[in-house]
Parts: structure tokens; sequence; C-alpha cells
């Protein structure tokens, strides 16, 4: 098997960003890497996901609950495997950089339910992805940790700049308060690497810090678990 990094946080933390960066300093020290980016709208198996997530199934989060919305992602993800990346996730000299995973069903699904069954669905969650479904599990999870008001005026201005429709998640102010109170829970319950990606800014406010500040962070702890041969400073 090969190493499979997934990189996960809110929406409009810049994963993808922080995913293009790791693929780079992998790839330009001789490592085969493959960067993959969930869900896969191209695939077929995406039309629930894009269902869901245009609103056809109703215009908040909460409208469809956490195991029926966790398997229209996993569905996409394991069509793809199947399809795509199997041979890369099998190759031993291949590293796979996941921009989201099954962690993000872990960041969006699990506010949906009463903090007493947040275990609960952790454990069935991944025990689906990972044993029923056999998908490849990270061998380490780089989580973006942005404050939720961070998170809002990043996505207005990527709105704002780009003209794209929001999805029922981002759209969705109180819901992506409650999906950061759930992250930092399944970070800590489940031993992700948090990466802080910003600092106390004017008047105490915090404010994003540079994308290479972020991305040297996430090298040092991608080396230090992983041990990558003759990646790293």
């Amino acid at each position: 098997m090969g190493k499979l990094i997934a990189i996960d946080g809110l929406d409009g933390s810049g994963k993808k960003t922080q995913s293009d960066i790791l693929c780079h300093r992998i790839g330009d020290r001789g490592i085969r890497v493959r960067e993959l980016s969930f869900p896969v709208y191209e695939s077929e198996s995406s039309a629930l996901a894009r269902l869901y997530l245009s609103g056809g199934l109703g215009k908040k989060p909460d409208d469809t609950n956490a195991y029926a919305a966790s398997m229209f992602f996993a569905a996409n993800r394991y069509v793809t495997y199947r399809l795509d990346w199997h041979a890369d996730a099998e190759d031993p000299e291949t590293v796979i950089i996941a921009n989201r995973y099954t962690t993000a069903n872990a960041i969006h699904q699990l506010t949906k339910l009463p903090r007493e069954g947040w275990d609960g669905f952790l454990l069935w969650l991944f025990d689906f992805e990972y044993k029923k479904l056999g998908l490849p599990k990270p061998d380490i999870v780089i989580f973006l940790e942005v404050p939720p008001e961070v998170t809002l005026s990043l996505i207005k201005t990527r709105t704002d700049e780009t003209g794209l429709v929001r999805d029922i998640h981002e759209s969705d102010t109180a819901y992506i308060k409650a999906c950061y109170e759930a992250a930092v829970y399944a970070a800590n319950r489940l031993g992700w690497h948090t990466i802080k990606c910003h600092r106390t800014g004017a008047g105490g406010r915090p404010e994003m810090k540079s994308r290479d500040e972020i991305a040297d962070d996430v090298e040092r702890a991608v080396v230090k678990e992983l041990y990558l041969s003759g990646f790293g400073p």
C-alpha cells in the first residue's frame, strides 16, 4: 500500500490550496504523488451528493439525515476508487493526497446528531467506509482549523470573486458554526493533526496566516508522521 494523506476542514479553509502545495512539495523531491479532490463531480456516482448539496432533497442540511448523506459521498469515493485510483493506492511508491475524504462526513454530518450520538456515528462511519466498503484508511489526517467567523468571510470572498452559487452547507451560517464544533471534537477524538490556520489580528479578531505559513506547518506534520524519504527541510 502507498501512503494516503487526507486534508480536511470547513468550507473555505484552504483545503485545495494546501493540497496543491503539498503535492508540489512532495513531487519536487522525486516522490510519485497523486492528488484527489472529493466529491469527484465528473463521476456519475456523484449524482446523489450533487442533488443533496444543491438543495434537491431540502434547502437545509438537516433535511437529509447524517447516515443517508454520508452514504451519498461514500458511494462517490467507492466508485472512483474502483475505477480510477485503486492502483495508485496499492502502489507502495505513491503518495496520495486527498482534498476531503471520509473525514468530511465526520465534519459535516456529525452535527446533525445529538451530542450523545457522536461517538456512535463515528464508529459507524469509519467501519462502513474502511471495512465494509474497503476504502483505504488515511495514514495521516490534516485538519485545517479555521474559526467560523473567518470561514464565513472566506466563503463570501470566494463567492464574490468567482460568482459560484453556494451549496446548502456554505449558505447556512448556523450549520457552519455547528460543524466547527463537530470538527474540533472529531479531530481531538480521532487524533487528527490540527493545523492552526489563524492568528490574533487587529482588535483581537482572528485572521488567516499566509498560505505558505500554513503549508510549512502541514509539511512538518506530514514529515514527522510519515517519515517520507527525501521529503522535508
